[in-house]
Protein backbone atom coordinates (compact mmCIF):
# COMPACT_ATOMS: atom_id res chain seq x y z
CA UNK A 1 0.00 0.00 0.00
CA UNK A 2 1.06 3.42 -1.22
CA UNK A 3 1.17 6.18 1.16
CA UNK A 4 -0.63 9.01 -0.28
CA UNK A 5 1.55 11.91 -1.19
CA UNK A 6 1.53 14.88 1.44
CA UNK A 7 0.42 18.23 0.61
CA UNK A 8 2.02 21.53 1.75
CA UNK A 9 0.41 22.87 4.53
CA UNK A 10 0.00 26.60 4.53
CA UNK A 11 -0.76 28.42 8.09
CA UNK A 12 -1.97 32.17 7.34
CA UNK A 13 -1.42 34.41 10.94
CA UNK A 14 -2.86 38.11 11.70
CA UNK A 15 -2.89 39.12 15.08
CA UNK A 16 -6.84 38.95 15.42
CA UNK A 17 -7.85 36.19 12.94
CA UNK A 18 -10.75 38.02 12.06
CA UNK A 19 -10.01 39.59 8.50
CA UNK A 20 -6.81 38.72 6.28
CA UNK A 21 -5.73 35.65 7.36
CA UNK A 22 -9.67 34.52 7.33
CA UNK A 23 -9.48 35.92 3.75
CA UNK A 24 -6.47 34.82 2.82
CA UNK A 25 -7.79 31.08 4.18
CA UNK A 26 -10.76 30.70 2.54
CA UNK A 27 -9.02 32.29 -0.87
CA UNK A 28 -6.73 29.33 -0.59
CA UNK A 29 -8.74 26.60 -0.22
CA UNK A 30 -11.18 27.97 -2.74
CA UNK A 31 -8.38 28.04 -5.46
CA UNK A 32 -6.37 24.91 -4.35
CA UNK A 33 -8.93 22.75 -2.94
CA UNK A 34 -7.46 19.18 -1.08
CA UNK A 35 -4.06 19.98 -3.06
CA UNK A 36 -2.99 22.32 0.26
CA UNK A 37 -4.03 21.56 3.73
CA UNK A 38 -4.71 25.12 5.07
CA UNK A 39 -5.06 27.02 8.44
CA UNK A 40 -5.56 30.57 10.00
CA UNK A 41 -4.89 31.75 13.29
CA UNK A 42 -4.20 34.92 15.41
CA UNK A 43 -2.09 36.05 18.19
CA UNK A 44 -4.89 38.05 19.72
CA UNK A 45 -7.93 36.24 18.54
CA UNK A 46 -11.30 38.63 18.00
CA UNK A 47 -14.60 37.44 19.07
CA UNK A 48 -16.39 36.86 15.52
CA UNK A 49 -15.00 37.49 11.93
CA UNK A 50 -15.07 41.35 10.73
CA UNK A 51 -18.77 41.33 8.96
CA UNK A 52 -17.44 43.37 5.94
CA UNK A 53 -14.75 40.63 5.66
CA UNK A 54 -17.58 38.05 5.30
CA UNK A 55 -20.11 40.22 2.99
CA UNK A 56 -16.75 41.14 0.85
CA UNK A 57 -16.30 37.78 0.59
CA UNK A 58 -19.77 36.56 0.03
CA UNK A 59 -19.58 38.80 -2.97
CA UNK A 60 -17.08 36.94 -4.57
CA UNK A 61 -18.89 33.47 -3.77
CA UNK A 62 -16.83 32.67 -0.66
CA UNK A 63 -18.65 31.86 2.54
CA UNK A 64 -16.84 32.19 5.52
CA UNK A 65 -19.73 33.20 7.98
CA UNK A 66 -19.55 30.22 9.66
CA UNK A 67 -15.74 30.69 10.59
CA UNK A 68 -14.88 31.67 13.83
CA UNK A 69 -11.30 33.38 14.77
CA UNK A 70 -8.55 30.59 16.74
CA UNK A 71 -5.93 31.39 18.73
CA UNK A 72 -2.38 30.96 17.71
CA UNK A 73 0.00 28.01 19.24
CA UNK A 74 3.37 27.17 18.73
CA UNK A 75 2.56 23.64 17.63
CA UNK A 76 0.28 24.79 14.50
CA UNK A 77 3.37 26.87 13.29
CA UNK A 78 4.88 23.73 13.75
CA UNK A 79 3.25 21.29 11.92
CA UNK A 80 2.74 23.82 8.84
CA UNK A 81 5.34 24.04 6.01
CA UNK A 82 4.64 27.77 5.51
CA UNK A 83 3.55 30.39 7.57
CA UNK A 84 2.36 33.75 6.05
CA UNK A 85 2.35 36.63 8.52
CA UNK A 86 -0.21 39.38 7.97
CA UNK A 87 0.63 42.16 10.87
CA UNK A 88 1.61 40.01 13.90
CA UNK A 89 4.67 41.10 14.81
CA UNK A 90 6.84 39.40 17.37
CA UNK A 91 3.66 37.73 18.64
CA UNK A 92 4.20 34.65 16.13
CA UNK A 93 6.62 31.89 17.21
CA UNK A 94 9.23 31.33 14.55
CA UNK A 95 10.96 27.77 13.93
CA UNK A 96 14.03 26.41 12.17
CA UNK A 97 12.92 24.38 9.36
CA UNK A 98 9.72 26.48 8.29
CA UNK A 99 9.48 29.06 5.60
CA UNK A 100 7.84 32.64 6.85
CA UNK A 101 6.46 35.02 4.09
CA UNK A 102 5.19 38.40 5.26
CA UNK A 103 2.58 40.18 4.10
CA UNK A 104 2.03 43.49 4.29
CA UNK A 105 -1.63 44.71 3.96
CA UNK A 106 -3.86 47.30 5.58
CA UNK A 107 -5.91 45.98 8.44
CA UNK A 108 -9.77 45.90 7.49
CA UNK A 109 -10.85 46.36 11.51
CA UNK A 110 -13.36 48.96 11.19
CA UNK A 111 -13.64 49.42 7.75
CA UNK A 112 -16.63 49.01 5.70
CA UNK A 113 -16.94 46.44 2.97
CA UNK A 114 -15.99 49.21 -0.15
CA UNK A 115 -12.48 49.64 1.81
CA UNK A 116 -12.26 45.89 2.51
CA UNK A 117 -12.72 44.61 -1.43
CA UNK A 118 -9.06 45.97 -2.27
CA UNK A 119 -7.58 44.23 0.51
CA UNK A 120 -9.90 41.15 -0.51
CA UNK A 121 -8.67 41.33 -3.96
CA UNK A 122 -4.54 41.63 -3.60
CA UNK A 123 -5.32 38.76 -1.24
CA UNK A 124 -6.25 36.92 -3.88
CA UNK A 125 -3.04 37.95 -6.27
CA UNK A 126 -0.97 36.91 -3.24
CA UNK A 127 -2.62 33.72 -3.06
CA UNK A 128 -2.37 32.27 -6.77
CA UNK A 129 0.89 33.44 -6.71
CA UNK A 130 1.84 31.47 -3.37
CA UNK A 131 -0.14 28.54 -5.31
CA UNK A 132 2.44 29.06 -8.70
CA UNK A 133 5.00 28.40 -6.19
CA UNK A 134 4.17 25.53 -4.36
CA UNK A 135 2.58 23.24 -7.37
CA UNK A 136 6.35 24.08 -9.10
CA UNK A 137 7.81 22.93 -5.67
CA UNK A 138 9.90 26.21 -4.68
CA UNK A 139 7.09 27.04 -2.12
CA UNK A 140 8.36 24.22 0.56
Amino acid sequence: MTAAPSVPSVLFVCVHNAGRSQMAAAWLAHLAGDRVEVRSAGSAPADEVNPAVVEAMAEVGIDISAQTPKRLTPDTVRSSDVCVTMGCGDACPVFPGKRYLDWELPDPAGKGVDAVRPIRDEIRRRVEALIAELAAGTGR
